[in-house]
C-alpha cells in the first residue's frame, strides 16, 4: 500500500485542482456580483477592478426606495408557490393515469409533452400576449401564474410520471384486491409512495418559476411585475447602474440561492426523476 500512494498522488491531485479550478471558475461571478453590490458606482467602473474597498448599504437601501423590493418579492414567492401548486395538482393525476393506465398513445402523449419545451418561448409571445390582453389580464400575477403553470407542466408530468413507474404494481394490486377505487388508491397508496417525488418535483418547478424572466418582462410591469422585472429596471439609455443593478440582482436570488442550498438533496433527486430511462 505503501508503494501504490505515489503512484495514487498525482492523479489525485490533479482532480483536485481541476474541481477546484472549475468551482472557482463558476462561483467567480456570483462572487464579483456580491463584492459590487457593496461598492458605490465610481468603485464599481474603476479600472482597475478595486478587490479593497469601504463597504457601503447605500444600493440596497435605494433600491427599495426606488423601486419597493418586497413588493416584487412578494409577486415572485405569490407566482412561483401558485404555478407550482397548480400545476402539482394538474400533474399528479395526469402522471397517474399515465404509468398505471397506459394505451398505445401514452407514450407519443408523453414526447409530445417534453417536445414542446424544444420551441423556443418567443413563438409563443404573441398569441399568449393578444390572449392576455382580450381577458385583460396583462399586468395580472393571475396570467403570470397560469403562464408560468403551463411552462413548467411537461416536466413535472414527467417527473411524476418517472417516479409513479418505480411504485411496484403489486402493491396497487393489493390495494385493489382490498375493495380500494381509484381515488382511494391514488391517496392513501400511490401518494405516500411518492412524497420523494412530488417534494423534488415541487422545489423544482418553485426555482425554475422563481427564476423565470421572459414571460416576467413580456406580460408584465410595475404592477405585478416579479424579481426579473426589478433587475431589467435597472438598465436604462444612459447605461447600467452596476452597483445598484449589482444589489438588486443580489437581493432577487438571495432567497432562491439559500432555499436552493438546504434542498439541493431533493432538487438533484428531482432531476434524476426527470431523466428518460
Amino acid at each position: 500500500m505503501q508503494q501504490q500512494a505515489p503512484s495514487n498522488f498525482l492523479p489525485q491531485a490533479i482532480r483536485t485542482v481541476g474541481a477546484w479550478a472549475v468551482t472557482l471558475l463558476l462561483f467567480f461571478p456570483l462572487g464579483w456580483l456580491f463584492l459590487t453590490a457593496f461598492k458605490t458606482e465610481l468603485q464599481a467602473i474603476h479600472v482597475p477592478p478595486l478587490f479593497i474597498f469601504e463597504p457601503t448599504l447605500g444600493n440596497f437601501s435605494e433600491v427599495q426606495r426606488r423601486s419597493d423590493y418586497l413588493l416584487y418579492a412578494r409577486n415572485s414567492l405569490i407566482t412561483s408557490l401558485g404555478s407550482t401548486i397548480l400545476g402539482l395538482l394538474i400533474a399528479a393525476p395526469a402522471a397517474y393515469s399515465m404509468a398505471f393506465f397506459r394505451t398505445k398513445k401514452t407514450r407519443d402523449i408523453l414526447m409530445w409533452m417534453l417536445s414542446t419545451k424544444m420551441m423556443p418561448a418567443v413563438g409563443a409571445l404573441v398569441p399568449i400576449y393578444v390572449i392576455a390582453q382580450t381577458a385583460g389580464m396583462l399586468d395580472s400575477l393571475t396570467a403570470l401564474t397560469i403562464v408560468f403553470t403551463l411552462s413548467n407542466l411537461p416536466i413535472m408530468v414527467w417527473m411524476l410520471y418517472s417516479a409513479y413507474k418505480d411504485i411496484p404494481p403489486e402493491i396497487l394490486e393489493a390495494a385493489r384486491m382490498d375493495g380500494a377505487n381509484l381515488w382511494t388508491e391514488f391517496r392513501h397508496v400511490v401518494m405516500p409512495l411518492s412524497v420523494g417525488g412530488l417534494a423534488s418535483t415541487g422545489l423544482l418547478c418553485l426555482v425554475l418559476s422563481w427564476n423565470e424572466a421572459f414571460w416576467a418582462l413580456n406580460l408584465t410591469s410595475a404592477k405585478a411585475g416579479t424579481l426579473a422585472t426589478l433587475i431589467a429596471s435597472y438598465s436604462s439609455p444612459e447605461g447600467l447602474f452596476w452597483a445598484k443593478l449589482s444589489a438588486a440582482s443580489l437581493m432577487a436570488i438571495a432567497p432562491i440561492v439559500v432555499f436552493g442550498w438546504f434542498s439541493q438533496k431533493q432538487l438533484v433527486q428531482g432531476l434524476t426523476f426527470g431523466a428518460v430511462k
